[in-house]
């Protein structure tokens, strides 16, 4: 059953490497380049007119890779990834819209901010209503309603308040990957390692899983995820995709993810989370977007409140160009504290097994 893992990674790497490259072309060919603001660093009106809505790529590698490991394993798709993966495009299907009306209407500002949180409330609210239904054997839908850590803790705050909670996570996840989205490979990469996290996330509950119970050494010590191993072939697929794409992505950037990259990165990661049973440490996981999101709000807020900047251009990222920082210096350092994150992640995730068993 982990050839599934193994065969939706590759093949999800395979297709963004052999595929990124005709998006560029063909991007390019119709004149679908970047805009850059006039206010940021210098260094970064060079890269105006390089091809973007390069979330093209990896959205559909990730769903070719998905089914075609299905096909080729003769496995079932679950209902937990197909959710996840519709709300990865959905969300993608948002910025895409964005990212045409920016480039191709020539309306800077792309969709109107009701538009597009209309559209973004649109799909959280499908999966999260989704996400409750679709019970197995067992009785577990793919979404709880109740809050999780490392797993379910706590009573259920009922499907009206998970519904407004879901939302909340999809927005804000959604809303920071695209805030880190501003250095080439910079939110790629992140990306990368958070997939790399939930891939083994989803492999370690799919052996602890309670429906092993009888076979487990202490059965208490289980996790009641409905399709943890599907949710594995998820993120292997998108780690893959997102590898690929790096290739292009990174410094010098032949493309750009845009909106439709970084929203539907941000979706995929909150539905990961929801369905896992980990939405909380998705805040530890994650905690380059949640430091980058935190920038932008300390940013706002100071400004509004005292009329004074603490930064000197937000989110975080632009601050350290503007002190002298390369870019390239940048996004690797970023990286290494991203990596640190999944590191402890990954280790308060094994100490809430460890400790329960």
């Amino acid at each position: 059953m982990m050839n599934q893992i193994l065969f939706s990674g590759v093949i999800g790497l395979f297709l963004t490497l052999i595929g990124t490259p005709l998006l560029i072309k063909l991007l390019a060919r119709k004149g679908y380049g970047q805009y850059i603001r006039d206010d940021g660093p210098r260094e970064h009106h060079a890269k105006r007119g390089t091809p973007t809505m390069g979330g093209i790529a990896f959205i559909l590698a990730t769903v070719a890779a998905y089914f075609l490991s299905k096909l080729i394993t003769g496995k079932p798709p679950t209902f937990s990834g197909v959710l996840v993966l519709g709300l990865m495009a959905g969300m993608g299907l948002v910025g895409f819209l964005d990212d045409y009306i920016k480039i191709v209407k020539r309306r800077s500002l792309g969709l109107r901010a009701k538009a597009k949180m209309a559209g973004q409330l649109f799909g959280g609210i499908a999966f999260a209503v989704l996400s409750l239904q679709f019970a197995d054997n067992r009785g577990n839908t793919p979404a709880s309603t109740k809050i999780s850590f490392v797993q379910d803790f706590g009573w259920s705050i009922g499907p009206v308040l998970f519904v407004v909670w879901a939302l909340f996570m999809i927005l804000a996840m959604s809303n920071g990957v695209n805030l880190t989205d501003g250095l080439d490979g910079l939110a790629t990469g992140a990306s990368v390692l958070v997939f790399g996290a939930y891939t083994f996330i989803g492999v370690w509950q799919f052996q602890e899983s309670c429906a092993n119970a009888q076979i487990l050494p202490n059965p208490n010590a289980c996790y009641e995820v409905r399709d943890p191993l599907d949710l594995a072939v998820v993120s292997s697929a998108l780690m893959g995709a997102c590898l690929g794409f790096l290739w292009w992505n990174t410094s010098p950037a032949k493309i750009f993810m845009g909106d439709t990259g970084s929203l539907a990165l941000g979706g995929a990661l909150a539905g990961l989370a929801i369905c896992s049973r980990t939405e909380l440490l998705l805040a530890i996981l994650g905690g380059l977007f949640v430091l980058i999101t935190m920038s932008v709000v300390i940013q706002v807020g100071s400004f509004r409140l005292t009329g004074k900047r603490v930064f000197r251009m937000a989110p975080l990222q632009h601050h350290f160009e503007l002190k002298g920082w390369s870019e390239v210096l940048v996004v690797v350092r970023f990286w290494i504290i991203q990596g640190i994150c999944v590191i402890v992640g990954l280790g308060l995730f094994y100490a809430g097994w460890a400790a329960d068993k």
